[in-house]
This record gives C-alpha cells, structure tokens and sequence, in this order.
C-alpha cells in the first residue's frame, strides 16, 4: 500500500513537472515570437543611421505586434493650467496623462517651426533648450520622440499656413531664387537635430515634414504645389539633411491627410528610397460616422502600402478637439484601430480648455481614458519600457 502510494505521488509530481515546464516552453517561445518574428532589417534612408537609431526601427516594429504606443504632442511641454520650466533643478515632468492614468504617453510629440528663423522659441511658444531636455528626457525614459516641422514661408516670410505667395517650392529647389535661404533653414533644423544628444550621441527622432500635404492649407500641399516639385522638395531636403550635414538620427515619416474620395494616397510619395515608415492624420470633427469610416478605408490603405513596401505605418495624428463625445476612445477610436498594426497613434496637443485632445482632471472623458488605457493593444509609457531589442 505505501509502495503504491509513493509510487502515485511520484506519478502525480512527474505529471505536474511536465505540466510546468509545458506552460514555461510556451511561454519562452510566445516571448521568443514577440521579439523575434519576421523582422527584417529594412534598408533604411539613411545607410549611415547610427545604431540608436535602427533599434528604435525596431522596436516600433515589435511595439506594432503588440499592440501601439499611445502618444501625444507636446505631452510634457504644457497642459490645462501648467507649462514646463527649465527653471527647475532637476527634470519633472509634468503630462495631463499621467495625471489620469499614473503613467506617461509611450511617445512624445514636438513641433520644430521656427527653428528655421533662429528662433529661441517654437510657434507654440516652447523654448528649444527646453523641449531639447524634454526630447532627451523622453529617450532615457524609454519613449519615442517624434518631430513635426511647421516651418515658414521662405518666399512670403509668412506662415506654414501662408498661402499667398505662389509657386514657392520651385522658387526654393535648387536654381530657385530662394534656395539659398532654404538651404539656411535646414542647416539650422539639422544643427538643432543633432544638438539633441544623451550621452554624447544625437538621440533617434521619428522626423515627419511636410505634413497632410494632399490638403491646401499649408504652402507645401494641395492646390498651392504639384506632386512633381512635392517629390523634389522632399527628396532635396532629405539629401541635405543625410548627406550635406550629416544628420544621422531620423526615421522619415510621410503621412497625408484624411483622404477624399479624389485623392491618392501615393500622389506625393517621394519614393521607397526616401521614406521609412508611412502614416495618416485624420481628426474627428463631430462628424463621429465620417470618421470612423475614414479610420477603417485609409488605415487598409496605408497598410497595405507600407507591407507591399515591408514599411512600417502608423497613425500620424488624431483627435477630437475638446472631448464633448462621451466614451469617444473606447467605443469611437478603439474599436478601429485595435487590429490595425500601427506602431503608434498620436493625439494632439493640450494647450488650453478650448483646445485640447486628451482629457484632464475632472474633464468628461477622464473615465473613458482610465479604461481605454487598460486594453492589452494600448502602450503607455511603462509598457513600451518593456519593449526591448537584443544590444
């Protein structure tokens, strides 16, 4: 009787044994699956890119099997009721997100317009040592850097919203009468871009210029260009940028806007050659039916794009201005993108009551973001940490 009992209990344990490390195999090889599958190493834009730079490609990628990053511009340079100061001894960052949800964006959106002048501060009003230190902050702190460039009319002197001067991207191409002065302009953004450094090494950017082109409200796109000098312009400044200062730190982004029924996604595509990772802006402006339908076409488009291209893509920048739809991420946005495979989503900028895209203390949507940040798919900051490639 005891022999047979040891004999089941040495039975039982063997069985358990097999059992637990059946469960860690399976768990090892989904890890495995997870940091390893299908990634290629893509020719980049830029041969020379530092390493920094390829593990960030990288990463995006398998941030993007996972689910996506959940971003916001200017996420720690101001919010409802605050802005950063450099004035403080040490970094303290500060995020309207974080105040809702106990954790930080899982990327962090900066606008370069001005630079261009040899401005001190950008056209949102931040200072560039200080969004300087917060871009390095963001990289030590696991989490992606993007840039957008709103720069000025070179031939107008006006705004990236001036529209008044005609024909102006021939007029700063090479043998344009302005060229000079562009040439200037991205000496200064790339001396800017290389200044951002940790370690004494520039920090990886994810660059996206020359925005929502197929629309007409900057001098770069729309009726104000043709798709031939977009190309040139595009393919120059990325020459300058690469070869000319040797700015080697980007990951080049092209995303169109919202596309109508008239438009091509690829219309102003400068070539694979010129582009790392493709993407989309599309904001919901209460017309919630629009919107959706617009996530699900144009994000099919953009994906299938960027896979015939072995691309990565994601979802540029959206938002709902000021919040007023009830449960507008977890029944409106989440939905549509949860399956998508972007590598991120960017919601724009919280700069006052009347212009804001992620919920504050108190603000109607608090609740909804509490709960959409809980899906496995949505990345904030401290998942994003965790998300690793092999040095």
């Amino acid at each position: 009787m005891q022999k047979y009992k040891l004999n089941n209990l040495i039975k039982i344990i063997s069985q358990k044994s097999l059992l637990c490390i059946f469960i860690a195999v399976i768990f090892l090889s989904s890890c495995k699956s997870i940091s390893t599958v299908d990634y290629q190493n893509t020719q980049l834009v830029d041969k020379k890119v530092s390493t920094k730079v390829q593990n960030l490609h990288k990463r995006l990628f398998l941030i993007s099997k996972k689910g996506f990053a959940i971003s916001q511009q200017d996420a720690t340079s101001y919010g409802i009721g605050w802005k950063y100061s450099s004035d403080l001894k040490d970094i303290e960052l500060k995020s309207d997100v974080y105040e809702i949800v106990n954790d930080y964006p899982g990327g962090f959106g900066f606008d370069l317009g001005g630079i261009e002048h040899g401005n001190t501060i950008n056209l949102d009003t931040v200072p560039f040592n200080d969004m300087r230190k917060l871009m390095v902050e963001a990289y030590k702190n696991g989490g992606l850097v993007t840039a957008s460039w709103h720069l000025g009319n070179p031939v107008t002197g006006g705004s990236s919203w001036d529209t008044s001067g005609t024909n102006v991207i021939p007029q700063i191409l090479k043998g344009g009468a302005f060229h000079e002065k562009y040439r200037t302009w991205v000496k200064r953004l790339a001396d800017f871009l290389k200044s951002v450094q940790y370690n004494n090494e520039p920090i990886p950017i994810i660059f996206r210029p020359f925005h929502e082109m197929n629309g007409s409200w900057f001098w770069w796109g729309g009726e104000n260009v043709t798709a031939i000098d977009y190309i040139k312009l595009w393919r120059e400044t990325v020459v300058m940028l690469r070869d000319e200062y040797n700015v080697h730190n980007l990951l080049y982004v092209y995303s169109p806007n919202k596309l109508e029924p008239q438009d091509d996604y690829m219309k102003y595509y400068p070539a694979d050659a010129y582009v790392d990772i493709l993407g989309i802006d599309i904001y919901d402006f209460y017309n919630t039916e629009d919107y959706v339908k617009a996530i699900k076409h144009d994000l099919k488009i953009v994906k299938e794009k960027a896979e015939e291209r072995k691309k990565l893509y994601a979802f540029t920048e959206t938002g709902l201005e000021k919040l007023n739809t009830e449960n507008w991420f977890t029944e409106i946005l989440y939905p549509n993108i949860k399956n998508t495979g972007i590598a991120w989503v960017l919601f724009w900028r919280n700069y006052t009551v009347n212009h804001f895209y992620m919920p504050y203390k108190t603000q109607l949507l608090e609740n909804d973001l509490i709960k959409f940040s809980k899906y496995p798919e949505t990345l904030f900051l401290k998942e994003v940490q965790q998300i690793k490639t092999k040095k």
